[in-house]
């Protein structure tokens, strides 16, 4: 109760702000939206033929990433790929405190759903370290679960899947690298059991990570696990 009258004091400061400080688009500077139209209307959306497990686009009929590394968990998904102008504001709702762009972003993931379906009946965000988190002060993956719960009607769990390992920046590994530096990272509760998650995250690269999420969430019962991204590297 408390969490839900602590979202709607937030969502009344940030309507009173927006009155007075009409906001600014993150990339081109329109005032009217923190995001505005034309800067979503240049995103370049991921749409089929894509491979029915990780989301990549294919080119051929056989996927040649799963070839050589395949993920564990049912399947990935993103709606966009990570470059442009969904990249610039990507990095302004992480690393600027840009946090009102969860909407668009949680409309963005919702539309995707409502497009292409996934057999799923929870949510879940990927998990920052504790340390981290502390010193961004949120969690974006969770701001996106949250965005995207209360669009899509389905509920967002939180406090059961944790990091319980600080690991290294992914940024600068390969896919077999990122895969060991997740391995292990993150352990999940009893209430996922017979569950079909969503997985819910800002950026998708190789999928290691969704992957670790994954492991943790099987080891504890969780009957399917599928991921979504807002983006994806290409």
């Amino acid at each position: 109760m408390f969490a839900r009258l602590a979202r709607s004091v937030a969502a009344m400061r940030t309507a009173l702000l927006d009155l007075l400080f009409p906001p600014r688009c993150v990339v081109c500077r329109r005032t009217g939206e923190s995001f505005c139209a034309a800067c979503r209307a240049s995103i370049e959306k991921i749409v089929p033929p894509i491979c029915q497990h990780c989301g990549r686009p294919l080119s051929s009929s056989t996927c040649p990433y799963c070839d050589k590394l395949p993920i564990q968990i049912d399947g990935t998904r993103a709606v966009a790929f990570f470059e442009g102008t969904l990249r610039e504001a990507i990095h302004a709702f992480k690393y600027q405190r840009r946090t009102e762009l969860a909407g668009d972003f949680g409309a963005m993931l919702h539309d995707y759903l409502l497009t292409f379906p996934l057999p799923v009946d929870t949510i879940i965000a990927v998990p920052l370290h504790s340390t981290r988190e502390r010193t961004r002060g949120y969690n974006q993956a969770l701001l996106l679960a949250r965005a995207l719960g209360a669009r899509y009607n389905l509920p967002v769990w939180e406090d059961v899947l944790t990091r319980v390992r600080a690991t290294q920046s992914q940024t600068e590994l390969d896919a077999v690298a990122r895969r060991q530096n997740v391995r292990n990272a993150f352990v999940a509760t009893d209430q996922v059991r017979g569950s079909r998650v969503l997985l819910i995250d800002d950026v998708c690269t190789t999928g290691a990570t969704m992957d670790a999420c994954g492991t943790a969430l099987y080891a504890r019962g969780a009957k399917s696990v599928w991921g979504l991204a807002v983006a994806r590297v290409r």
